[in-house]
């Protein structure tokens, strides 16, 4: 098998995976990243079903167990805190995870990992991303953004759900790929007090409402502020500046109850914050030619699925497969790669697609109503049971097993 030379665009969580699985099998793999640094910051992410086995086969399974979260579980609160209902992560060692993962880490220390993991292996440039490309029949060519150009036999966009990779390659009659939730989300790092723990926190208020704080160390909290608005004036909010975007959060969420006083004050001190519409990316061109998506460029499943960070190392796993499977033949690869990844992703998308419409009760007699239903539901281990009798898999869809990179982590 001849090497390949491929560029991923994207030095998150699935280019560096992917980088992994290639240079590991011998190509000559460079990773650009538009940042100046690592991008090791950002909020709590987790492995779930399929996501841990693939971790397991990269070897890194120990690496991310050293840097887990201490979180114990997530209880649903009332406006005076009291928990009304309370479900613990599932540490049996069987069936599925429950909404605290066995594997929650943040994104900075994963990140970490797969940069450690692959940084002797694959050539990092920080700074840059591709600005254009042109596509022949035996490479790609590409333009960088501060002016240089080289060639590739692949180009792979990890480039995010915004990517560019994929506004360049689907076709100009193509709908729109974002499946809109009708839901905004920001989350920020607070001071830590007292009044957090190890265990998540999430509160309903009304007008579509939702806070849920959670502590990752001794010093700070998580606080996500989450609403349900389907106005269409507000797919502005998260590209306006951030001090306004600050100003649109606090006005939100005055007099929510619960620690919101506390939250909104931490949020306009804090510089960790960001803002984003919660959506789902869905296309039918996860590739064109020599041009292949990766994660959430191709099938983000939106934050709030928690199957983020697991189709990135799904996806980058099988994408690897049947780039060495198939590297003389990559029009074939990337087929096969579709074929292959595509009915867990559309499993994974679709358990979610109902969410928003289910989740949000808008007065406080539905908020009753929900605190009411969760309890009940915890009373009678129902959560528990869901998760120990799970299949770990989701869908059932089976992880193809590839010998190629099998043997590379022996």
């Amino acid at each position: 098998m001849a090497p390949l030379k491929i560029l991923i665009c994207g030095g998150g969580c699935g280019g560096p995976a992917l980088a992994f699985w290639l240079s590991r099998t011998g190509h000559h793999v460079t990773v650009v990243e538009r940042f100046p640094a690592l991008r090791a910051t950002g909020a709590q992410i987790d492995l779930r079903a399929q996501g841990i086995e693939v971790v397991k086969r990269m070897g890194l399974l120990n690496d991310v167990r050293s840097k887990v979260v201490a979180e114990e579980g997530m209880a649903i609160v009332d406006s005076q805190n009291r928990a009304r209902a309370t479900i613990m992560a599932n540490r049996s060692g069987k069936g599925a995870q429950s909404f605290t993962s066995e594997f929650e880490i943040m994104r900075g220390d994963l990140v970490r990992i797969l940069y450690d993991a692959t940084k002797k292996d694959v050539k990092y440039i920080f700074g840059i991303t591709v600005g254009s490309f042109e596509q022949y029949e035996d490479r790609v060519e590409v333009h960088f953004s501060d002016g240089r150009s080289d060639t590739f036999d692949l180009l792979v966009g990890a480039d995010g759900q915004g990517s560019r990779i994929r506004k360049a390659i689907l076709p100009p009659d193509s709908p729109e790929p974002y499946k809109r939730m009708g839901v905004y989300m920001a989350y920020c790092f607070v001071p830590r007090t007292e009044a957090d723990s190890n265990i998540c926190k999430s509160y309903l208020s009304t007008s579509g409402r939702f806070i849920m704080c959670r502590s990752h160390n001794e010093n700070e909290t998580q606080v996500y502020f989450i609403l349900a608005n389907d106005a269409e004036d507000l797919r502005s909010i998260p590209r306006a500046p951030v001090e306004q975007q600050k100003e649109f959060w606090a006005e939100k969420f005055k007099g929510a109850g619960w620690q919101t006083d506390r939250f909104i004050e931490g949020m306009k001190a804090t510089k960790n914050f960001y803002c984003q519409e919660v959506v789902q990316v869905r296309t039918d061109t996860w590739y064109k030619n020599r041009v292949v998506l990766l994660g959430d460029a191709g099938y983000c499943p939106s934050p709030f699925s928690a199957m983020g960070t697991t189709a990135s190392f799904v996806g980058a796993y099988v994408l690897a497969g049947e780039i060495n499977r198939c590297s003389q033949d990559l029009p074939l690869a990337l087929a096969n790669y579709d074929k292959t990844l595509r009915p867990f992703v559309d499993e994974i998308q679709k358990n979610f697609s109902s969410f928003s419409k289910i989740g949000w009760p808008q007065t406080q007699l539905g908020i009753s109503i929900f605190h009411f239903v969760a309890e009940m539901a915890c009373f009678l281990r129902i959560p528990d049971l869901i998760a120990r009798f799970s299949k770990e898999e989701v869908g059932g869809w089976k992880l193809p097993d590839y010998p190629e990179l099998k043997q590379q982590c022996e």
